[in-house]
């Protein structure tokens, strides 16, 4: 699934900029879908945003790139995370494919990019359509 294949125990806490509508409408729509609770959910740009415990990673770092850990305290950052968290909420198709080796290059590339401009790319129709194209996919 992933270039360094890691055993992840769920559940897997992901920490996300909720302030950011085009982050959020993701996440939300894949929370939805995750009938087996294998997902947590923590706004790391909320005022009340507490750092976990042991947390190799700061804020900042939190704040410009998607992360997470699971349940046994291993740390999951970038596009591996949304392979994860797609597999996990049932969007088996989209999971796999973020996961695809010949595509991490890439993901990788343009994953900052996104992450960089996220504010501005959320003042255009792609929150929407993100949503739509992930409905379309939504698991049964």
């Amino acid at each position: 699934m992933m270039e360094n294949e890691i055993n992840i125990i769920f559940p897997i806490t992901i920490f996300y900029d909720a302030s950011c509508p085009l982050c959020a409408a993701e996440m939300h729509t894949l929370k939805e879908t995750d009938t087996e609770n294998k997902l947590i959910l923590v706004d790391c740009s909320s005022a009340q945003f507490i750092e976990p415990a042991f947390c190799p990673i700061t804020h900042a770092d939190m704040m410009s790139r998607i992360h997470a850990q699971d349940a046994a305290g291993q740390w999951i950052s970038g596009v591996d995370v949304f392979a994860i968290a797609y597999q996990a909420s049932g969007f088996t198709r989209l999971g796999k494919f973020w996961g695809k080796p010949q595509l991490r290059p890439i993901f990788n590339f343009l994953y900052p990019m996104i992450a960089d401009n996220r504010y501005w790319l959320s003042k255009t129709p792609l929150p929407y359509l993100l949503n739509k194209l992930m409905r379309l996919f939504a698991p049964s």
